[in-house]
């Protein structure tokens, strides 16, 4: 098959959606299709002179990427209009949504184009001007979405159901299929710790660490890491925090660190290449992810976490949740709550089971994210909705 994917982000941008789309492509590639991604580009469209779009230097064997080069860029909206010119001669079409700037010219000519499965990755929440123009953009688009797409996936129904679509689901339910997202089980997997990375750092031995990832610009403000800084506050001075991860909020986060007088316990560490991420999964003692708002509907990282058998502790929201055993593999918390979060913490730490919470971990993910059962699974609905056309 040809199969076109089209995101808002994708990488070398850190962003869950856009890693998503990556390990799909990825995946199917593996299983023979050609596969192209549609994207807006990272680097400031300044740099994008000539043409409509321009290759990808990250371009590998087998996966396309191609760059389109916007209008104008506001955060990760990014207004491509020219997208739908390159879909013809696709045998289906993947769009990740939200994809603000370049979902709406699909939509307005569906008619005309291949197949349409649509990966609803999550609600647009905001505050303040951005909230009132994302309450607008789905009040118009959403329902629009849901008519022109053939399928519609969610990585949990238990997010479906909590979501804003879920005022839609009744009159679209046959479209609808639970599809979760996937870790590569050979790539994430427990090891030892490694004691160059733990002396780098500066950890002492009777250090028990804490490990945070996720991005740190305002588009992943709902990833909940002052939450965080302060639950730290409330616990030994023994127990350290890494923060793996950047964006324009990074500085405000050191502040609040300061703040807090917490300098020697927060180590921010900057962005980090997959081979290394692996290796702060394996030196944490617990994974946290404290997300505030449904923007959050699954956790990759948590997953990645999970895989190198670890234990986590995630908010109690729709999608994230599912993840959690509760007292098995981990803990819940309430959204934003500070003192919740800080007991769930030490009760991990101080528990004399958390090896074997990691190993619960692991077998989670090993009987229900494998990627490569998912992309199968990918595969077999892009062939159901072909068949139908």
């Amino acid at each position: 098959m040809k199969i076109a994917h089209l995101v808002s982000t994708y990488p070398p941008y850190r962003g869950g959606m856009g890693n998503v789309c990556f390990k799909e492509a990825e995946g199917l590639a593996k299983l023979g299709h050609k596969i192209t991604v549609f994207t807006p580009p990272v680097v400031e469209q300044s740099s994008l002179r000539g043409s409509a779009f321009y290759k990808n230097t990250h371009q590998t064997s087998d996966v396309k990427v191609v760059y389109l080069k916007p209008f104008f860029k506001i955060g990760n909206a990014a207004f491509v209009p020219q997208i739908s010119s390159f879909l013809k001669g696709f045998d289906v079409v993947h769009l990740h949504w939200p994809f603000i700037g370049g979902a709406e010219k699909i939509l307005s000519q569906r008619k005309k184009l291949p197949p349409l499965m649509v990966q609803y990755h999550m609600d647009l929440i905001d505050t303040g001007w951005r909230g009132i123009v994302f309450n607008l953009y789905q009040s118009i688009f959403l329902k629009k979405m849901m008519e022109a797409a053939d399928k519609i996936s969610v990585s949990s129904f238990d997010y479906l159901f909590h979501s804003r679509v879920n005022k839609f689901y009744s009159g679209f339910r046959e479209k609808f299929i639970e599809l979760p997202l996937g870790i590569d089980l050979e790539f994430f997997f427990s090891q030892s710790k490694d004691q160059n990375l733990k002396n780098r750092l500066k950890l002492n031995q009777n250090d028990k660490i804490v490990l945070f990832v996720g991005g740190l610009d305002r588009a992943h403000y709902f990833k909940g890491l002052n939450i965080l800084l302060s639950a730290l506050a409330k616990l030994e001075e023994n127990v350290k925090l890494v923060v793996i991860g950047e964006g324009d909020l990074k500085k405000k986060y050191q502040s609040r660190t300061d703040d807090l007088k917490m300098k020697e316990r927060v180590i921010f560490v900057g962005s980090a290449i997959s081979s290394e991420l692996i290796k702060f999964y394996n030196l944490a003692d617990v994974f946290v992810l404290p997300s505030i708002s449904s923007s959050e509907a699954f956790g990759l990282v948590s997953l990645e976490a999970m895989a190198c058998a670890k234990p986590i502790i995630v908010s109690d929201l729709p999608g994230p949740r599912t993840l959690v055993k509760e007292g098995v593999n981990g803990f819940l918390v309430k959204p934003a709550d500070v003192d919740d979060l800080a007991e769930k913490i030490k009760l991990v730490l101080e528990n004399s089971k958390i090896k074997e919470m990691g190993e619960e971990s692991r077998k989670i993910v090993e009987e229900k994210y494998n990627w490569s059962v998912i992309i199968k699974e990918l595969e077999n609905i892009y062939n159901k909705i072909i068949n139908v056309k």
